[in-house]
């Protein structure tokens, strides 16, 4: 029989074309080592580094899809269970014949006091949770008390709702702050990895230029504003699909309103005590709540599957390793910063925009004139108005920056002054398209206003180090303000608008004032923020590289960092005993003993 050839060559042996194969070089043991191990012929070095950082920004791409998405998913659950919640409450026949005498307008109330008091304290805690946890895992975890917070409805009990109520309203500001550290992170990143050459050339413990981020983070922050404010349209299905089939019409709700608008007093003066046509029944509520909790349950998924991490594990540490008192410290020490103070009338206007969208234009003008059942329409108007809007954003990519925030103030003060002359009859529908465009135009001045303040924290406060304190900053006056408009809700409606009014006045003035400061060149005051301190665990610090040396740290003599600068490391020695003592001024990296010591390296003696 004729022998069949293998299928596979035997290592060493003469091919077919004898000992050396298609491309000339000889096969068996003689052929040259080099050509057995060596690299690929055919790599292209540069176009694989290039497919290399296109694959990172996707990955950034997906980290603020995922971020943006999660927000979204999170923010309109607990928006959609909590109007739908306080309506079946409200309504006397649902409160006798489902709970009796159980008081459940006195948990409501306690309920929301623990939703709007507790952020208070948020400005002791948040810059600790953040930095101890790490952006990405407060974003996870915050997620988790939002859906915590669902899950109690399934038991509608004073020791279910009040703490899980305390447990959100402590997850507020940690969870809003880190998307926006998240964000900012994000487009610093995506200009790294889309100007890797010019890094390289500069080396890597170089700064970039001063605001070459900000293209990058003002399209993520339009990206980021576009899905959040679609929250409060996802937040009325419950209503549209659910709710509004057992409601009552206007005829009946607003039987003994008397007057809407500028000339109402508090919310909702003689709303009737029964809104519930036929009770829903206790299985179509428990479906509710479980679409509800699955939702809340994938915005947890898209956070801890997609979202990747915020900063590299060594500049976590570096971040942790200022100390947990300066931590503590540093948010209350940058109001020493002029931009910041300038910026917080701003910061509560924003917070008191966003309610006087619910509760004033939407129960003040829009339940009080047209009825309930039209709430969730004029808050859809609202979010589709707010997200289309913050395309508008964009506008900074050849505008003055000052332009964005300055026009979202001014819609907001032509609708303030228009809604402040006007008060609609109730139970009268002509106006009702004067309410649409009135929800609109306001959800334009939000997004303005959202994106703008984001972006501008983003440019003028680039270091990684402070971030998350400026951040806090932000939305804790966010939240303080949200409690004022909880304290006065009982106000006239002129009141409220007067306040709103004047916060918008003063915001722009401070803001515009803020500007010219830094025109004329004033320098801002910044808290130092202290040099990490490393405590020696493993082989770490035995590298050559200073890997755990953060940004602050690579000025030479200045900057954040305290300290020693970047070193140029010098080149290793060669073998043999060295010629003399090392010299004093040498700058060099601690031993592990050394720092063990807490000494500096070989000049501190």
């Amino acid at each position: 029989m004729e022998a069949v050839p293998p299928l596979y060559r035997v290592a060493g042996t003469a091919g077919p074309q004898g000992d050396e194969d298609r491309l000339g070089v000889p096969d068996g043991p003689g052929a040259p080592l080099d050509e057995l191990v060596g690299a690929y012929p055919n790599y292209n070095e540069e176009e694989e580094e290039r497919r290399y950082y296109r694959r990172k920004r996707l990955g950034v791409l997906k980290n603020v899809l995922a971020a943006s998405a999660g927000g979204m998913l999170t923010y309109g659950v607990y928006l959609g269970l909590l109007q739908m919640q306080l309506i079946l409450h409200y309504d006397e026949t649902y409160r006798e014949v489902k709970y009796g005498n159980m008081g459940l307008p006195d948990i409501d109330s306690k309920m929301l006091m623990g939703i709007n008091v507790t952020p208070i304290a948020a400005l002791l805690y948040t810059p600790v949770l953040i930095r101890f946890f790490g952006t990405k895992w407060m974003m996870f975890l915050a997620v988790g008390i939002y859906a915590l917070f669902v899950s109690t409805n399934y038991w509608e009990r004073y020791y279910t709702l009040v703490p899980s109520a305390v447990a959100l309203g402590m997850a507020i500001v940690p969870l809003w702050a880190s998307m926006g550290n998240y964000i900012t992170r994000m487009a610093q990143k995506y200009y790294e990895y889309s100007h890797y050459k010019e890094r390289d050339e500069q080396g890597p413990q170089q700064r970039p230029p001063r605001g070459s981020h900000a293209p990058y983070l003002l399209v993520f922050q339009t990206i980021f504003y576009s899905f959040f404010h679609l929250s409060f349209a996802c937040a009325q299905l419950p209503m549209i699909y659910f709710l509004n089939h057992y409601l009552y019409d206007l005829n009946h709700t607003l039987y003994n309103v008397q007057s809407c608008g500028t000339d109402s007093q508090g919310i909702l003066l003689g709303f009737n005590k029964t809104v519930l046509r036929t009770l829903p029944r206790s299985g179509n509520l428990i479906v509710v709540e479980s679409v509800l909790m699955a939702v809340a349950f994938l915005a947890m998924l898209l956070v801890l599957g997609l979202c990747g991490a915020a900063y590299r594990p060594t500049e976590e540490i570096d971040l942790r390793s200022v100390g947990w008192g300066n931590i503590f410290q540093l948010p209350f020490k940058h109001v020493r910063d002029f931009r910041l103070r300038h910026l917080v009338p701003f910061f509560i206007y924003s917070g008191f925009e966003v309610l006087f969208a619910c509760t004033g234009l939407g129960l003040g003008y829009g339940v009080c004139s047209v009825g309930l059942e039209r709430l969730a329409y004029l808050l859809v108007a609202y979010s589709l108005g707010a997200s289309a809007s913050s395309i508008l954003g964009l506008l900074g990519l050849w505008l003055p920056r000052q332009v964005p925030l300055v026009g979202g103030a001014g819609v907001h003060l032509l609708l303030t002054l228009g809604l402040f002359f006007w008060a609609p009859a109730p139970r009268v529908l002509r106006h009702i398209w004067i309410l649409y465009v009135a929800a609109v135009l306001w959800g334009v001045g939000s997004a303005l206003n959202k994106t703008g303040l984001s972006t501008l924290l983003g440019i003028l406060y680039e270091d990684k180090e402070r971030q998350d304190f400026i951040f806090t900053i932000y939305h804790w006056w966010q939240a303080v303000a949200i409690f004022v408009v909880y304290l006065g809700s009982s106000l006239p409606m002129k009141a409220k608008l007067a306040v709103l009014l004047l916060t918008l006045v003063a915001a722009t003035a401070s803001y515009l004032w803020m500007e010219q400061k830094l025109r004329r060149g004033v320098v801002p005051r910044q808290p130092r923020i202290p040099r990490p301190q490393h405590k020696v665990r493993g082989y770490r610090y035995l590298e050559e590289e200073n890997s755990d040396e953060s940004d602050a740290e690579g000025v030479h003599g200045g900057g954040s960092g305290g300290g020693l600068g970047d070193c140029v490391e010098e080149e290793a020695p060669p073998a043999g005993p060295r010629p003399g003592p090392e010299p004093a001024g040498l700058c060099r990296r601690p031993c592990p003993y050394e720092q063990a010591l807490g000494g500096d390296g070989p000049e501190e003696e």
